[in-house]
């Protein structure tokens, strides 16, 4: 077996280690359409092995209704190139699968096959995109660049809209509140589940509670415990061990005990009447706190925070601060706003400062929306918790990105639609962001690869690129080069990030777009324009190439 194949059948799950990269044994050459082996064999039979061609891949329009796309997935394809190779294994199942009568050296000639004479170019993982402006450009022979196309379009269209997606959160949330993404149980599948958490990360998320995801990627791990935890017990008789040791003292306690003293207490101070709190879920409490002192968030719900006040009090006098709360159910802007105001009081009369700074994480189907709701409802809580809504990007499920043949050796390629937006931009491009005084980027500019840059200070004419009215001069201050070489004579090329890095480089990206492109009602759309020369140039390949119509 080949090290992929064995990567694919390592117990630590699907991602075996090379060296400073993690590499997901699901990505192969197999993990491709059909059509992409048939047209290979179709190419090689018609000798265009050689052929050099370009692609673009990129996407049509921004996801969520918004006005920006955070680029996401360049590491994975990186990796991908970096290893690919067709087994023995799968060349003897393509033997099996193609139409009989498929010539032996083709699957010969594909047991040879690497990525060395590609070149990628791409723009900085974690940077802001827009539409028709590729985010990855990719040269090489036809047979192998075209192979590409599945396998690079899978890893990106997910990572760029989850990305996205955490984005978006991010803003509607504000930066003092924390976020957590809880959605693996409800992800596409265990990859899915993966992806989620490593680019909801890098879109500015503050941790994760799938546990492959934080010892693959080094993603913060948050939790604490669910429902069932609570109702596994029915009363204090079934505690197995109420004492703990104080922190620093090392004197044991009786936390139990403790609790339900404060619990009387507190009973008076809150206006709770100890009926409606529960045995069971006191000793469910005490449990958990004996078992995670250092660490106690429980999970509650209105009748809960006497209970949760009670023991942290107790672990108070045993030397240890708790958490805080997670609330999962019911109106949560009205409980947040109850939770705070019952840590304060009791942090006052308890003589407990810290009390009234008690986390408050909340959860249950929270998305963009609800989130916007309660800040208009003024809500105390700390940290959101979300799931569904966020890894199975519900409001789009889907970003669209398309990978269109450009150019082939050095001519053009334009592909013709009724549907504007469907015409593909030809030939070999640089694409630049125009900046303005303040900082903020204006605008992104494609030129064919022979145009000289545009100069900052310097007047230069954007066009729409098939809007003959629509265009403008720019004088930029800052002019950024959009496109790197990631991969080049087989090996990457640019130093790596690590994720903390792209996570950083996204909201930074995020800070060069005015508010108006970033709001969620009705965003400003940011323009993408083109070189006058390349706009004459699509327009004179459009009318070479448009039939002629014929009336009788």
């Amino acid at each position: 077996m080949s090290d992929r194949e064995l990567s694919c059948t390592n117990t630590a799950g699907q991602f075996m280690d090379r060296g400073r990269m993690n590499q997901n044994g699901v990505v192969q050459p197999l993990l491709t359409d059909l059509y992409q082996i048939t047209m290979a064999y179709a190419y090689w039979k018609s000798g265009k092995t050689d052929d050099h061609a370009v692609f673009d891949l990129f996407f049509r329009t921004n996801p969520f209704h918004g006005e920006f796309t955070i680029f996401a997935g360049l590491d994975e394809c990186l990796k991908f190139l970096d290893s690919f190779h067709y087994s023995d294994s799968d060349i003897e199942y393509l033997k099996q699968t193609l139409p009989e009568g498929t010539e032996n050296e083709f699957f010969d000639y594909l047991g040879n096959l690497t990525a060395k004479d590609v070149t990628l170019y791409a723009i900085d993982e974690g940077t802001v995109a827009f539409p028709r402006v590729p985010i990855i450009k990719v040269e090489g022979p036809l047979i192998i660049v075209q192979l590409l196309e599945t396998t690079l379009l899978t890893l990106v269209n997910y990572a760029s809209l989850m990305a996205t997606n955490a984005a978006r959160y991010r803003m509607v949330a504000g930066k003092h509140v924390n976020l957590l993404e809880f959605g693996l149980r409800r992800a596409q599948g265990p990859d899915g589940g993966l992806s989620a958490s490593k680019y909801s990360y890098i879109g500015g998320f503050d941790g994760t509670s799938n546990v492959l995801a934080g010892k693959l990627f080094n993603i913060p791990v948050k939790g604490t415990h669910a429902h069932a935890y609570i109702t596994s017990f029915s009363g204090i008789g079934e505690l197995k061990t109420r004492l703990l040791k104080h922190k620093t003292t090392g004197v044991t306690g009786d936390l139990l005990e403790l609790a339900v003293q404060y619990r009387q207490a507190l009973s008076q101070l809150l206006d709770v009447s100890m009926e409606e709190s529960s045995e069971g879920e006191l000793a469910a409490m005490v449990s958990y706190a004996i078992a995670f002192p250092d660490g106690f968030m429980a999970l509650v719900d209105t009748s809960g925070l006497l209970n949760f006040s009670a023991v942290a009090l107790a672990l108070n006098d045993l030397g240890y601060r708790a958490v805080g709360v997670r609330i999962d159910s019911g109106d949560l802007a009205y409980l947040s706003c109850l939770a705070r105001e019952t840590f304060e009081r009791v942090g006052e009369n308890f003589k407990v400062p810290w009390f009234s700074k008690l986390t408050i994480v909340a959860s249950n189907d929270i998305n963009e929306d609800t989130i916007l709701s309660l800040n208009e409802q003024g809500h105390k809580i700390d940290c959101f918790g979300i799931g569904t809504h966020l890894v199975t990007c519900q409001r789009q499920p889907a970003l669209g990105c398309v990978y269109k043949l450009v150019e082939i050796n050095g001519q053009p390629r334009i592909k013709l639609s009724q549907d504007v937006e469907k015409v593909t931009m030809p030939g070999h491009k640089n694409a630049f962001r125009l900046y303005s005084a303040d900082g903020h980027a204006l605008i992104d500019l494609l030129q064919k690869v022979t145009e000289p840059p545009p100069a900052v200070g310097q007047k230069v004419l954007c066009r729409h690129p098939f809007q003959e009215s629509k265009r403008a001069y720019v004088i930029p201050s800052h002019v950024e080069s959009l496109y790197k070489i990631y991969w080049q004579n087989g090996k990457i090329v640019q130093p790596l990030p690590r994720l903390e890095q792209v996570r950083e480089r996204v909201q930074m990206s995020l800070k060069t777009l005015r508010n108006d492109h970033k709001r969620t009602l009705n965003p400003t759309p940011y323009k993408v324009a083109v070189s006058d020369n390349l706009y004459n140039f699509i327009h004179d390949l459009w009318l070479q190439n448009a039939p002629i119509g014929e009336l009788s």
